[in-house]
């Protein structure tokens, strides 16, 4: 089945680390650019990271530089989210997907959440205090 599975989340403390972890089954995750989206209650969602398959550049939103860092790994079939020095307005469920056709040239072409072939289900991260 091609899918994308997610894992990783879970409560945390702010000041906090997690990882996320995002594996592909049935397809090869290196010609794909990877995005990591989150949708906190009652607002909409949003982009988080994302990172190109054709020279694996990453780029970040503004309220997560600096602290979440997007990476893959090949031989894994997985992308990876580290989210460090986490605080409560982190919370949010985290999302994953993969883009065949998009092209990125800068952070802005990260933000659409159209032109994905596959989503993840969803994590839950809870930050709380």
């Amino acid at each position: 089945q091609l899918q994308l599975v997610e894992s990783g989340g879970g409560l945390v403390q702010p000041g906090g680390s997690l990882i996320l972890s995002c594996a592909a089954s049935g397809f090869t995750l290196t010609y794909y650019t990877i995005f990591w989206f989150r949708q906190a209650p009652g607002k909409e969602r949003e982009g988080v990271s994302c990172i190109s398959s054709s020279d694996g550049s990453t780029y970040y939103a503004d309220s997560v530089k600096g602290r979440f860092t997007i990476s893959r790994d090949n031989a894994k079939n997985t992308v990876y989210l580290q989210m460090n020095s986490l605080k409560p307005e982190d919370t949010a469920v985290y999302y994953c997907a993969a883009s065949r056709g998009r092209t990125i040239f800068y952070w802005g072409d990260c933000l659409s959440p159209y032109g994905m072939d596959y989503w993840g289900k969803g994590n839950l991260v809870t930050v709380y205090s």
